[in-house]
């Protein structure tokens, strides 16, 4: 099973191409081709994921389980 998210390009004022992912809060990136910057914007997406549990510490009434998307 794969996630699905929406995301947005758009060209920039520079030429270069804007994406974001309105889902991920703060979750940009840009690239000189389309696909450059999309490209750019999957690796963000996969970091911004991968970073968001590394700061936290469950308690102990918690219980920590992997959820694949």
């Amino acid at each position: 099973m794969s996630m699905k998210l929406k995301i947005v390009v758009e060209k920039g004022v520079d030429g270069r191409y804007v994406t974001h992912c309105p889902s991920l809060k703060g979750c940009w990136s840009q690239g000189d081709t389309e696909a450059e910057a999309v490209a750019n914007l999957k690796e963000a997406i996969l970091l911004y994921l991968d970073t968001g549990a590394k700061g936290f510490k469950p308690s102990s009434k918690q219980k920590v389980l992997s959820l694949a998307l």
